[in-house]
């Protein structure tokens, strides 16, 4: 199942098991299931701490547990974890070892606290880049705490089950049978939605905080060099986000980041992250920023009712997908509206999708999903497509692809449960027409996330004004990356305004302290 350089890593990593562990295969006749017991005869083949059996009792089958002996399992993998999550397989299998996770020890006593009686299920693709890092925590849960049991679902695999459950999204999480949520969730995100009194102790914490001389509000690349940068020069530095890496975290292939050929968002958000807390940077996440309130200190207020104070603030928010904002739209996101062709497009596999917007990114979700889904339209507002003429003759290369220009969607239309259409306007003839669809990939730009920040300082066009130095129409406050009129929307470029306004608010800060 696995070739010898994999076995090779393979066994490294199973050397650091502390005591033995069991595999448990609950299979059937299916060609799956002998893929799966290859692969876990491979597994125990390589460590005389690997014990495995084959006669489980799980009801969803091909599938596996991985636990201690003598002990009912608490990690199951309903699925092959190849792919993006055959990290999970490995982490799951050193944790349930007693190889002790890369967390912080004030995580894992808050996860250990829990009461328990947590049963979670988390439906994935194996091409899904935002799945691993859900099934990861989630298995952590269920590592350190007894009361916790995890089981990753391969939706692919089992889509009766996905169909009869009306998941169109992944990753998509139950607990103890009931929908918990969907997308990317650390660790942190997950503890602080079942552990109700978090948020009031870290509002609290968040509140009894000295003043800092930088203030870095977002944690996205631009959030990311501009915390290092100004980190370097000595001064109290932090950083505050909802989430640390941004959109990033959402992004699969990076082929234009110079030096790096090529890489994947959450391995380049690894390591930015990494990179940062070498530094003496106070990293601040799972809180959104709500007000900037101008002074001596700036003061930035927080959801949480916390309120944060800096001599100088950096306001790299980032940017979102753009939305339609066109009836039933918001009704059926996630339920046939999609803004992923990677995470999502293998839970469409066979039907009849659309992808909206003709530009780079939707030509080549086009292309993507041609692959796996029935037939796809493109609609285009333009009467041209704006992709680069590569994409453009590898899309018109492809059979199930058509694609409709002067197109003005109108509306989302669904049956109460999903998404079962589109209408839209022809633009040149004005008539109204209706596609059946069961699946829309919504890929029309970005938005920036400053709607907070509207009466506060200057704004063009919704993105925050600034000059070739990063200053915004606030002194002290500068701003960097997507969120900026930086033009041209990079994460390389993004980089580069936040060491920009980095520099410029220590040069700030020295001015604004110099005797007069």
């Amino acid at each position: 199942m696995l070739d010898d350089a994999i076995k090779e890593q393979l066994k490294a990593y199973l050397e650091k098991l502390q005591r033995p562990i069991e595999l448990v295969a609950s299979l059937d006749d299916s060609a799956k299931a002998e893929e799966m017991r290859g692969l876990l005869k491979d597994i125990a083949a390589l460590s005389d701490k690997v014990n495995l059996r084959e006669n489980g009792d799980a009801a969803r089958r091909p599938s596996f547990a991985i636990g201690l002996p003598g002990e009912a399992p608490r990690i199951q993998f309903a699925g092959l974890p190849l792919g993006h999550e055959f990290t999970s397989l490995i982490l799951a299998l050193l944790q349930t070892g007693g190889h002790p996770p890369k967390v912080e020890p004030a995580v894992i006593e808050q996860i250990r606290n829990l009461p328990g009686g947590i049963d979670a299920e988390i439906f994935i693709s194996l091409s899904c880049h935002n799945c691993p890092d859900v099934v990861q925590a989630f298995n952590l849960l269920a590592v350190l705490n007894p009361g916790v049991t995890c089981t990753m679902i391969d939706g692919a695999l089992f889509q009766d089950e996905v169909g009869a459950r009306q998941i169109m999204a992944v990753p998509t999480i139950y607990l103890n049978g009931k929908e918990f949520g969907q997308g990317r969730m650390s660790v942190e995100e997950i503890l602080a939605r079942l552990d109700t009194g978090a948020a009031a102790r870290a509002a609290q914490e968040l509140a009894a905080k000295e003043p800092f001389d930088v203030l870095v509000v977002g944690g996205g690349p631009a959030g990311a060099a501009a915390a290092i940068y100004a980190a370097r020069k000595g001064i109290r530095t932090g950083i505050v986000a909802e989430r640390f890496g941004g959109q990033v975290l959402d992004t699969l292939a990076i082929e234009n980041f110079i030096s790096v050929k090529e890489t994947e968002g959450p391995k380049l958000v690894a390591a930015l992250e990494e990179h940062v807390k070498h530094y003496a940077v106070d990293v601040m996440t799972l809180q959104r920023a709500t007000r900037l309130a101008p002074g001596e200190l700036i003061e930035i207020g927080l959801e949480s009712g916390a309120t944060l104070k800096a001599r100088s603030v950096i306001l790299a928010t980032g940017a979102r997908w753009r939305e339609m904002n066109v009836p039933g739209e918001k009704d059926y996101k996630a339920k046939g509206v999609c803004f992923c062709p990677h995470c999502d497009g293998p839970l469409f596999k066979g039907k009849r999708v659309a992808v909206i917007g003709g530009g780079n990114s939707g030509v080549e979700a086009a292309i993507d999903l041609a692959g796996i889904v029935g037939h796809v339209t493109l609609f285009e507002f333009l009467d041209t497509l704006r992709a680069d003429a590569v994409l453009q003759k590898k899309l018109y290369s492809l059979p199930n692809v058509t694609v409709i220009k002067s197109a003005q969607t109108t509306e989302v239309t669904g049956d109460g449960q999903k998404v079962n259409g589109l209408t839209y306007q022809d633009r040149v003839s004005g008539e109204i027409r209706h596609v059946e669809l069961e699946g829309i990939f919504v890929q029309i730009g970005l938005l920036p996330n400053t709607d907070w920040l509207k009466g506060a300082l200057e704004l063009s066009r919704g993105e925050i004004q600034i000059d070739a130095r990063g200053q915004t129409s606030l002194p002290g406050v500068f701003a960097a990356g997507d969120c900026a009129t930086t033009p041209y929307k990079q994460i390389i470029i993004a980089m580069g305004s936040g060491a920009t306004a980095a520099l410029s608010a220590f040069d700030h800060l020295i001015r604004s302290s110099a005797p007069a």
